[in-house]
């Protein structure tokens, strides 16, 4: 396939910019034809692998079910129809198989329509939250009665309102086996909890995304070098040597994680009606320290560094490139900077050589293509890559949804 120009050769803002539009929505477009593919034969969804074929003996993971519902539903209100009944299929998923009709919550993995892993994962359930608040926005009948059931679920079994943070982990029966508590949950909790409040108007949702915001960033990040500490004990202390799952929860701190945060903490200042606080003097120390410490002399975002900010792991993963695209993005819109676009244009350079499929679609999870190997199989993820297209074409800083929808850039 012939490959699209990145933008014109002039000098303005590249958000600006008719080429880079149209190749941003190129690339969504490509992104949702090709994880298309994921709707299984049987009901549920399969993972891909690098060609877009069904890999054998995959389960389905709750964070990619739910991915996938959030990701074809902004592709819906962007003006692209979702042809391959993703939405449909994966709130079926979601209330029929994913959803524990004995215990309450929603089980971590299916596989084969059965059960394969039960745990309850505050990871997992607010990523619900997020796939039915955009449903919601999207239209989908099925969307009220799952915003309500997980909701509920959040609010009964994962909230601390003591520390006004989200739990992480119980047995499928809400059994207690750790006391570990983490960012990453609640970053995510933090998104969706955001796209709840604009699906639905509720101040509560807003409320609970600013503690946590204010936890983190007023608290953690600026007590740490502007760094985010990612690991916790039970009573939200920073633990420095936990080290977990490598994908989920490696040791040291994300600066990929910087990015998200950065740009949630200015969705949730934008939604709250732009007070006067620090909080865009943040989004951009939060910024500016992970790419200083992280971008790499070859290109790309180290994955982990350690507690003074050195390369721990710098394996260079296609999600924080997407994250950085979408707080730069932010930031450009709000109080553009010459650095801002150089960075913005840099990090879109390094995907377009390095991390997109121009082939076939979609991302590559490291640079260059399969024979890069590592840490994922396939190609295991639309939503972040997708998000990166579309946060660029909106003018705002919050609503992304209602903001696809008024636009409808990928309406053909």
């Amino acid at each position: 396939m012939e490959r699209a120009e990145l933008a014109s050769g002039g000098d303005g803002t590249w958000l600006h910019d008719p080429r880079h539009r149209a190749y941003l929505v190129r690339d969504a477009a490509r992104l949702l034809d090709f994880f298309d593919a994921s709707a299984g034969p049987d009901g549920g969804f399969v993972m891909l692998d690098h060609a877009g074929q069904p890999m054998p003996g995959s389960v389905q993971e709750l964070h990619a079910t739910t991915r996938l519902v959030h990701s074809h539903a902004l592709g819906h209100l962007a003006g692209r129809p979702d042809r391959a009944g993703i939405i449909d299929r994966g709130m079926d998923s979601l209330w029929r198989a994913h959803r524990d009709d004995r215990h309450g919550g929603y089980v971590w993995s299916l596989h084969g329509g059965a059960v394969a892993d039960g745990t309850k994962l505050a990871y997992g359930h607010v990523f619900v939250l997020l796939a039915a608040s955009s449903a919601k926005l999207a239209g989908h009948p099925d969307a009220d009665r799952l915003l309500a059931d997980i909701s509920q679920v959040l609010d009964d079994r994962f909230w601390d309102a003591r520390a006004g943070l989200f739990r992480d982990e119980f047995t499928r029966d809400w059994q207690v086996f750790s006391t570990y508590r983490g960012m990453n949950a609640n970053m995510h909790g933090v998104e969706a909890l955001l796209a709840a409040h604009e699906a639905t108007g509720e101040g509560e949702y807003l409320r609970r995304a600013g503690g946590s915001l204010d936890f983190f960033i007023s608290g953690q990040a600026a007590a740490h070098g502007w760094r985010i500490p990612e690991h916790y004990d039970a009573n939200w202390r920073p633990d420095p040597t936990y080290e977990g799952n490598p994908m989920f929860r490696p040791a040291g701190t994300t600066p990929g994680h910087s990015f998200e945060m950065a740009r949630l903490l200015l969705q949730y200042w934008d939604l709250a009606g732009r007070p006067d606080t620090e909080a865009t003097e943040q989004a951009r120390l939060l910024v500016d320290r992970a790419l200083r410490d992280a971008w790499l002399p070859g290109g790309g975002l180290a994955y982990t560094l350690d507690a003074s900010g050195g390369v721990a792991r710098a394996d260079r993963y296609w999600w924080p490139v997407t994250e950085a695209i979408g707080a730069l993005a932010a930031l450009i819109k709000l109080d553009p900077r010459p650095e801002d676009e150089d960075w913005y244009r840099r990090l879109w350079r390094f995907a377009d050589a390095h991390l997109i499929d121009h082939d076939r679609g979609g991302w590559f999870p490291e640079p260059d293509g399969p024979a890069a190997g590592g840490q994922f199989a396939g190609k295991p993820d639309i939503y972040h890559a997708l998000q990166a297209d579309l946060f660029p074409l909106v003018p705002g800083l919050s609503r992304l949804s209602a903001a696809l929808a008024q636009a409808k850039p990928m309406k053909s």
